[in-house]
This record gives C-alpha cells, structure tokens and sequence, in this order.
C-alpha cells in the first residue's frame, strides 16, 4: 500500500539544524529510515519535502483524490496554515501529524496546532522515531 509522508519547511536542512532540537540524521537519511520503516510493515511510502505552501496543498489534494493515507511534519506551517489545513480536512484515509521536536516544550507559538484538529492522531518528540511510530499506528489505524 501506498503512503505519502510530507514534510515541510526546512527539513531539507537538518543537517545544519540545532541537533539537540532535530537530531542527528540529515535528511536524505531521515528519507531512508522513514522508507525502510515503511516497507517492513508493507507499505510503500513516497516521501517529499517543500518549504512551498502551494505544493504541499497540492500533494494532500492529491492523497484526498486517490484516498492515500498521509503523515505530515507541516514544520512551521503546524502553527499557523489553515490552507493546509482546509486540504488535510479534505482526506478521507488517516492522516497522521508527526514532528521531531516536542513542540509544547518549545516557545509558546508552537504550542497551537492548526493540523492536530483534522489528524486522526499527533506524534511528537521522539526525533526520527516520531515517524517510526507514526508508521506503526498508521498500520495499525489501517488494520
């Protein structure tokens, strides 16, 4: 089975991003941990990253059409795009939030989600291994 996992703004960047916030992996391996944890439980995921608004609404448009689950790390855009979030209200197969950091031990502007409201559930705070356990509960919410 096909999933997508979308990741937003600057994630591309975690190698030159604070490792005690985001770890140590870089992104390439990040993309390779979140494949191969995909594949052991048997889906197939399709892993992309932009820092465009647009493009993401566009990719959740595309999961909406084809009923493809999806996880998301909106990054910034978690706290503040209600145009990703009107577009991941338009899924009708799980969706699952995820980021690396435990945002509500950040600054306070990070503790307001605009996304948790129309994921079937949120993960946070355990570095790469939020997507592992994403991954997991996606199956699990999938049976």
């Amino acid at each position: 089975m096909k999933i997508i996992v979308i990741n937003g703004p600057n994630l591309a960047r975690l190698d030159i991003r604070d490792s005690s916030i985001y770890g140590d992996l870089n992104y390439s391996e990040l993309k390779s941990l979140i494949e191969s944890s995909g594949k052991n439980v048997g889906f197939e995921a399709d892993v992309r990253q932009s820092n465009d608004e647009a493009t993401i609404i566009g990719w959740l448009h595309e999961a909406a059409d084809s009923k493809i689950p999806v996880i998301i790390n909106p990054a910034a855009f978690t706290h503040y795009s209600y145009a990703i979030r009107d577009a991941a209200e338009l899924l009708t197969a799980p969706l699952i939030e995820v980021h690396l950091s435990n945002p509500m031990a950040r600054e306070e502007f990070r503790h307001t989600s605009v996304i948790s409201g129309v994921a079937n559930g949120t993960i946070a705070g355990f570095g790469p291994n939020s997507y592992v356990l994403a991954i997991n509960a996606l199956k699990a919410l999938l049976g």
